[in-house]
């Protein structure tokens, strides 16, 4: 798939990612939710991965000593590509709490619900956060943690984060909108602004 292929608007011109004070509204929706759920959203908020990715995920997964959740990669062409993506130690403390609390076998995943409740799940945390439309979903939480990344992070790394195989996949994050794109322009009146007044 070509970049030119892949867009953050859908047909209609909506914007498919969610901007910085929605992922927060989401976040903090989240996080009244019971642990299974808050946790299964936060790690979708953390990552960037796909919401199968993280269905998939089992508690050797998580690597204490780096920080991380090692996650297999899906839209490979083979099975049993893994990546490994930082994470806050308090998010890898909860889960670990959550494992023991419900006795979770290793080798299990860590959510009994199916994928299909866990979209309505995230889907009814966008409600509670007034977020509507096509970008809320587990997929507009994974574009808008791309669309921030990209501002903060080398896009090699990012790229290694989403899963990407090809660095101009990742790239489409680079042309952001809205409150994204206005924190760049508003450094760039800046320095506009000192060359008039210098």
């Amino acid at each position: 798939m070509s970049k030119t292929e892949i867009s953050l608007y859908n047909l209609r011109g909506e914007r498919k990612y969610l901007n910085l004070e929605e992922r927060l509204r989401f976040v903090e929706a989240a996080n009244d939710q019971v642990a299974k759920v808050r946790l299964f959203c936060l790690l979708l908020y953390y990552t960037g991965a796909r919401i199968t990715e993280v269905h998939n995920l089992v508690p050797r997964g998580l690597d204490h000593a780096n920080g991380s959740v090692i996650i297999e990669t899906l839209k490979k062409r083979r099975k049993g590509i893994f990546r490994e993506i930082p994470v806050p130690h308090f998010l890898l403390k909860d889960l670990q709490f959550y494992i023991i609390d419900n006795q979770i076998n290793i080798s299990n995943r860590l959510w009994p619900f199916s994928l299909r409740t866990a979209s309505r799940k995230i889907k009814a945390v966008m409600t509670m956060a007034n977020i509507d439309g096509v970008k809320s979903s587990a997929r507009g939480l994974r574009h808008g943690f791309a669309v921030h990344a990209v501002t903060l992070a080398p896009l090699t790394l990012v790229k290694k984060w989403l899963g990407h195989s090809r660095l101009e996949t990742t790239e489409i994050y680079l042309n952001v909108m809205g409150n994204e794109e206005r924190e760049f322009s508003r450094k760039v009146w800046g320095i506009e602004e000192l060359r008039a007044t210098g």
